[in-house]
């Protein structure tokens, strides 16, 4: 069962991961996990629900083995 699309722009991914002082392939992994996560049904438009996602996301990524993207 399809559950949803995620479409990721190569430009605007090189670009943000280059302004930001990221890694291509830790910023890619990072919109992925978070891409999944809205297919999944989380939101970060209210605080409490943006402090919930994030934590997760945090969590999936530190098992990827990538720091915290929002420090």
């Amino acid at each position: 069962e399809l559950l949803g699309e995620i479409f990721i722009s190569y430009e605007t991914l090189e670009r943000e991961a280059k302004e930001q002082g990221k890694s291509f392939k830790n910023h890619f992994t990072h919109l992925i996990v978070h891409s999944v996560l809205h297919i999944l049904g989380y939101d970060h438009m209210k605080e409490r629900e943006a402090q919930k996602m994030e934590a997760l996301e945090v969590e999936i990524l530190a098992e990827l083995g990538i720091s915290d993207p929002y420090k």
